[in-house]
This record gives C-alpha cells, sequence and structure tokens, in this order.
C-alpha cells in the first residue's frame, strides 16, 4: 500500500470539504485560499496582547482594520429622512477607547438594534471595518464585532489560545476572527505537512519542524513562538523560491548557443570609432560583462540596471554589433510603438552610415537596422520581413509584432528585451525560440532595484548595474510644493514654468487621471491615501483647461494619455519633441523612454498618489539636455504624513538604489515584486526582502549548491511538493518574470 499520496492529502484537501460552502467562497474569491494548506499558510498580520489595546491613533486611511478596544459611550439619535419621514430613521453612535486614541462607530437603520442591546459602555470587543473619515473625524460604519466576554467561553478570547490574539489579513466579507476560527478546525492537519528543508540545513541552523512552526504562528503562547516560527517559515518561503530560480540557471545553462565574437576591425570597432565621446568607466566594465557572456557557448541570461539616462541603450547597441559582426541577428523589444519608433529613429542616427547597408552611401561593414510595429504599412512590413529571413537586416527594432508566426529569422543570436516588467513570459519565449539555438538575453530595466530584489525577483539572470551617469547630463533639482499649506508656493510653480518657457525651454505637467466620463471619480477616491476629505485625483483635462484658461494663458498647452488613437499620440509627441508645444499635460505614458531634451520642468499633480519608483522615473524625463531640470512635487498632504516623508524622500536624493531601498521598506512586499509578478499573488508572507538581505543570500547559496548536486531533488519530496505550489499557474510568471 502506497502511504505517501495519503500524507499529502490532508493539506491538499479543498477547503469547501472542510468549512463549508458559503466560508470555503469568499476565501477562495477575496483571499486566494482554495486548500487547507492555504489557510495554514495565511498567517496572522500581527498580534495582539490581551490587555494592551490597539493604537486607535495609528489607523491607517481606507484600509481594512480589526482593533481591539472598550466602549466609552453609545448615543441612539432618530432623525426624519426620505424614508422615515416621521423621525423615525434611527442613529447609533459608539465611541470606542485604547488609551492612546478614539474612534467613532456608526449604525443606521435596522442595524442600530442588536448593537444597540450589546456595546455598553465599558464592553470590550473586536471590531473590524474600513477606516474612513467623516467630519474630519476617523470613523468605522457598520463594523462587525466579536464581543470579548467571559461568561460564554465558546465566544471569548480565551478560545483563543495563549495570551496573543492573531489579528489575520482579512476582508469586509470575512473578519480576522472568523478567519481565526477557520484555522482552528483544520490546525490538526498541519501534523501531516511534509518539510520542504534538508534536514541537514534545518537542524545545522536550528530551525523548528514546520508542524510547529504552523501551530506556533497560529497559537503562539509567548513572543518567542512567533520568533521561533516567523524565523523557519521565512527559510522556507527564501530557500523554495531560490530552489526554483536555481533551478532554471541550471536548466538555462545546459542549453547550447552559439559564441558570438566581435571582430576586430568590424562593425563595432568602425561605431566606437565615430562616437563623439568616450564611453564611461561603467559602460566599459558592463559591456565586459556581456561581451565575455556572449563568447560564451550557452546562452547570456543577464539583467542590465541603469538609471534613466545612464547609456543603457548605448551599451545594448554595442552588443547587438557584436552579435551581428559575428554574423548573428540581434533583435530589440520594447513595450509600445512609441518606444520601438524612438529606439530606432536613436539607434540608427547613432549608426549613420553604419545601418544603411545595401544603400547607396552604405559604409563598408554596414548593416540594415528595420522597423517593425503593428502599425506598418503593408509593403513596409513585408520588406522587413524579407530583410530578416534572408539576413540583410542585422539588426531589428519592434514591439511584439516582433514575435508573430510570420517573423522569420536568419540567424537570430542576441534578444535585448527594453523595461522587462511590461513584457510577458510567453511573449519571452517565442522571441527565444526563433532561432536556431536558443539567443543570448539581455534584459534591460530603467528601474533601479536593490541587490536583493534582484536576487529575489530576477534570479535566474545575472545583473550589471550601471549606476554612473555620462558626462553632459545635467542634475534635477526636486522640490515639495505644499500647495494646501502653502497655496503661493502652487502659484510660484507656475511662474517657474512661464520662466522657463520664456528661456526657450518646455515643460511637464503630469497627473493622475485623465479625466474623460470612462474614469470613475469613485474609483479613483478608493485608491487614494488622503488623510483630509476625499476628492478624486486630478486628472489631465481638467488641469490642462484650467492652466490653459489660467496660470498658462498664451502658452502653448497640448494634452496627452494613453485613451487618446495612437496616431493623434504620435502627433502630439513629434510636435512636443520639435519644440511646437511649449507645456505637455499627461499621464504616466511619459514615465518610460520619451527624450526630448529641451524639456527642463515638470510638475506632478498630487505627487502623493504615485509611487517612489514611479516619481523617479517620470523625473527623469526632465534634465536629459545641458540645462538643468527642475521636477516639483505637489501634494496637498499635511506635513507628518507618510505621503509627504515618502515625496521628501524623492526631492533628497537622485540615486535610484537608495530610494527604491526606502520604497520597499515603506510599501508591502506583495506591491514591490507585483510589478514583476504581473499581478501574481506574492508568494512572500513573512520574508521582507530587504530587512531579510542575509536569509535570501544564504538560502542562494544553500539552493544552488544544492540543485547542482541534485538537480532532480530525488531525496526531497517535500521540497518538490513545496516547488508546485509556487510554480502553479499564476505563479509561472512570478518566476519567469514577464
Amino acid at each position: 500500500m502506497d502511504l505517501v499520496p495519503a500524507l499529502e492529502e490532508p493539506l491538499k484537501q479543498p477547503l469547501k470539504s472542510v468549512l463549508g460552502p458559503a466560508t470555503a467562497k469568499v476565501m477562495a474569491e477575496h483571499l486566494g485560499l482554495h486548500t487547507v494548506g492555504d489557510l495554514l499558510h495565511h498567517y496572522p498580520r500581527r498580534y495582539e496582547e490581551r490587555g494592551q489595546l490597539t493604537h486607535l491613533a495609528d489607523l491607517p486611511m481606507d484600509e481594512h482594520v480589526t482593533v481591539v478596544a472598550m466602549v466609552a459611550d453609545a448615543r441612539l439619535h432618530t432623525f426624519a429622512s426620505a424614508k422615515a419621514p416621521r423621525g423615525k430613521g434611527q442613529r447609533l453612535e459608539v465611541t470606542i477607547t485604547d488609551g492612546s486614541g478614539r474612534l467613532q462607530l456608526v449604525f443606521f437603520g435596522a442595524g442600530v438594534h442588536k448593537p444597540h442591546k450589546e456595546l455598553l459602555p465599558g464592553t470590550r470587543a473586536m471590531f473590524a471595518g474600513k477606516v474612513s473619515v467623516f467630519n474630519r473625524r476617523l470613523q468605522l460604519a457598520h463594523p462587525a464585532y466579536e464581543l470579548l466576554r467571559g461568561d460564554d467561553p465558546a465566544e471569548s478570547v480565551e478560545s483563543w489560545a495563549g495570551a496573543l490574539l492573531p489579528l489575520y489579513p482579512a476582508t469586509a466579507k470575512l473578519e480576522s476572527w472568523k478567519i481565526g476560527k477557520a484555522v482552528q478546525t483544520v490546525l490538526p492537519s498541519a501534523q501531516e505537512a511534509l518539510d520542504p528543508l534538508p534536514a541537514s540545513l534545518r537542524e545545522g541552523r536550528g530551525l523548528v519542524p514546520l508542524p510547529e512552526a504552523l501551530l506556533k504562528i497560529h497559537r503562539p503562547g509567548t513572543k518567542t513562538d512567533v520568533a521561533q516560527a516567523r524565523d523557519r517559515l521565512k527559510w522556507d518561503e527564501a530557500f523554495v523560491l531560490q530552489v526554483a530560480l536555481a533551478r532554471r540557471r541550471h536548466a538555462d545553462a545546459q542549453l547550447p548557443a552559439v559564441a558570438r565574437e566581435p571582430s576586430p576591425d568590424g562593425l563595432l570597432t568602425a561605431f566606437d570609432d565615430r562616437l563623439p565621446f568616450t564611453l564611461t568607466d561603467g559602460q566599459k566594465k558592463v559591456s565586459k560583462e556581456i561581451f565575455d557572456d556572449l563568447a560564451t557557448e550557452h546562452p547570456m541570461h543577464r539583467l542590465l540596471q541603469g538609471e534613466v539616462g545612464s547609456g543603457k541603450t548605448l551599451v545594448a547597441l554595442r552588443a547587438m554589433l557584436a552579435v551581428v559582426d559575428a554574423g548573428g541577428q540581434a533583435a530589440m523589444l520594447a513595450p509600445t510603438e512609441v518606444l520601438a519608433q524612438q529606439h530606432h529613429r536613436s539607434v540608427t542616427e547613432m549608426m549613420g552610415e553604419l545601418a544603411e547597408g545595401g544603400m547607396l552611401g552604405g559604409a563598408d561593414h554596414a548593416t540594415k537596422v528595420v522597423l517593425l510595429t503593428g502599425s506598418l504599412g503593408t509593403a513596409a512590413r513585408r520588406q522587413a520581413m524579407l530583410d530578416l529571413v534572408t539576413g540583410e537586416a542585422g539588426i531589428v527594432i519592434g514591439t511584439h509584432a516582433l514575435i508573430e508566426d510570420k517573423v522569420q529569422f536568419h540567424d537570430l543570436g542576441l534578444v535585448v528585451v527594453d523595461e522587462q516588467h511590461r513584457f510577458g513570459v510567453e511573449q519571452r519565449d517565442a522571441l527565444r525560440g526563433k532561432g536556431k539555438q536558443p539567443p543570448h538575453l539581455l534584459v534591460m530595466t530603467a528601474t533601479p532595484i536593490p541587490r536583493t530584489v534582484a536576487m529575489t525577483v530576477f534570479g535566474d539572470l545575472e545583473t550589471s548595474v550601471l549606476d554612473q551617469l555620462p558626462a553632459g547630463r545635467s542634475p534635477i533639482a526636486t522640490h515639495v510644493v505644499p500647495a494646501a499649506d502653502k497655496p503661493h508656493f502652487l502659484a510660484r510653480a507656475w511662474e517657474r514654468v512661464r520662466e522657463e518657457v520664456g528661456n526657450g525651454h518646455q515643460a511637464y505637467v503630469v497627473c493622475p487621471r485623465i479625466g474623460d466620463e470612462e474614469d470613475d471619480p469613485k474609483k479613483a477616491r478608493k485608491s487614494a491615501e488622503d488623510e483630509a476629505e476625499k476628492r478624486p485625483p486630478l486628472a489631465v483635462l481638467d488641469v490642462a483647461g484650467h492652466l490653459a484658461k489660467g496660470p498658462l494663458t498664451g502658452l502653448r498647452v497640448e494634452v496627452l494619455h494613453g485613451r487618446m488613437h495612437p496616431d493623434d499620440k504620435d502627433a502630439v509627441m513629434r510636435r512636443f519633441a520639435a519644440g511646437d508645444t511649449d507645456v505637455l499635460v499627461a499621464t504616466t505614458v511619459i514615465e518610460v523612454g520619451v527624450n526630448v531634451p529641451n524639456a527642463t520642468a515638470m510638475v506632478i499633480m498630487d505627487a502623493d498618489r504615485f509611487g517612489v519608483s514611479q516619481l523617479h522615473q517620470l523625473r527623469g524625463r526632465v534634465g536629459r539636455g545641458s540645462a538643468p531640470g527642475l521636477c516639483l512635487l505637489v501634494t496637498e498632504m499635511p506635513e507628518a504624513s507618510a505621503a509627504r516623508q515618502r515625496l521628501t524622500a524623492v526631492a533628497s536624493t537622485l540615486d535610484g538604489f537608495e530610494l527604491s531601498r526606502i520604497d520597499l521598506e515603506q510599501r508591502r512586499e506583495g506591491d514591490v515584486l507585483g510589478q514583476a509578478q504581473s499581478g501574481a499573488r506574492s508568494s512572500l508572507r513573512v520574508l521582507a526582502v530587504i530587512e531579510d538581505e542575509e536569509i535570501i543570500a544564504e538560502a542562494r547559496e544553500e539552493a544552488t549548491a544544492l540543485v547542482a548536486r541534485d538537480p532532480e531533488l530525488t531525496d526531497l519530496p517535500g521540497l518538490r511538493t513545496a516547488l508546485d505550489a509556487l510554480l502553479d499557474e499564476e505563479r509561472e510568471q512570478y518566476l519567469e518574470k514577464g
């Protein structure tokens, strides 16, 4: 009789067979939990000590919270309303306190009767709901609650083992204590959990076994229990992820590739000779790393990260020329048509007659550089395809149109992917499949990623960093403009824009929203992080109209956003690039790759609605020429708010790596990895990428050694099971890094 499957079964059991259909449905739809194992790995976000109350003073806006507090006061008001014209409408206002602050709870209509009877002054309870603001005071409207009373043990805190009360990440449909009760039901199954860590690793690092860790994280008796459980579970997350990445690296290293070495006096030499400047030391160092990889007989997988303007495109172009020199072809993929056209323009300009292969006036070593996008006319498209299949074109630049079945290459040797996170997995693999053997791969990103995040998210790629800006790039001054506290600062900001235009320069104004009828201000309102009364984020169409009629009257103001027709977008960008527009009011469509050296100023409205990395990316659009850049971050957030601190951080440094660390420390891990995970649920629950740098680095070493010894993981059924769970459908992308 085979016992192994039987051992695995309890954790694979669907929740609906254990908890009842209604609860299981909410867990699946709102929390992504489907099996007993999923629920056991849904860990408490934090713990309340009995007798030590939550800080009501620190409640986050617009988040679903659970608090433990005491009722200080309860009042029932009667009022007239449309539904109850005779003054029979009822509203119950309950004030709760925890010593640090007070919070108002409000119940209306038929919902007042039960709380009116139960929430008497002096009563202690757990309350769960969404924090909102009414009349400038924090409140929870119609919160769910659970009384904490000693007389009914089944309902009291006593049913939560130990002195620590676990509070779970919850949703409006399912409160923390209901999740806690469901966990209580499945906790016995934790004994059957297969351990993913090799015994030698676990014992060598003094980690508790997995069943014990699960028990201690959900039902801790002491803070030491929580610490032991978290230490152990962090290792699981780091190690399983690093094993998955190590197996990918191992598999890639087994693939054959054609070594591509540039000929000593070929296209690359001719190109270098015509460069009007010398490469920075950083560019030389990174180029050497890339050329060394290209010279080997298994495929390069390299991530090239560098600040906006650090010269990544030049480094990538030299790699492409080296491959063309060696008889191969190179393809560069951009996420949008605008970017592909821009890369094509800048590459052909940099190469000059070297890009005119087969044409009159082309140089001896010249090759052909073709553009291939979805909007090319039929004849141009046919010619581009012909140039690729015959090998006439050494370099092709395009969007995912390059990946279509019809596109054939003569000998594809290198693929360069720009702005990796906008590019899906299947797309990367489809392009790889175009080579006779797997082509070399170079991935570029302008979002600086701290080393540990790169190891966690792009662990299957070797990393090169360009951290020097080339000579001739101008510094960018960044200032926060507190529009609510100091309205005259905002007036001054518009004067500065006029001054820049008066000096022959141009400016961007960036807004979080478009403002046409498809925009729903209610949705925008929900996502805002506002401590004041809510208003929808500022919109491009409204702001452009206001500026043209008001502070920027007489200047040529145009708008650009994602819902415009592609031809209109191109026309607007062309006019701006040509200097025919003074001020471009846009959404974040300008975030990546827009290059107008004459644009020197940027005003970002409602800057608090953008992430740190995004602000840094946006700011990189100015100061691209010889004149210094100016970036103004306009916000109405109060000085003490977290949002203002974020903006101050952006204003204080131009170092993208430093900013991305700050960003990570301030945001939740899921958001950070979300970008690389194309929306997949974060597989990191207790591991914090920045805090746990050492664990990640050690786990990577252990994983690499293990995979080198035993790529199939023959003796570790628990690890194989954990990998299957990590690599289910939606997580495949997490590792493939689409």
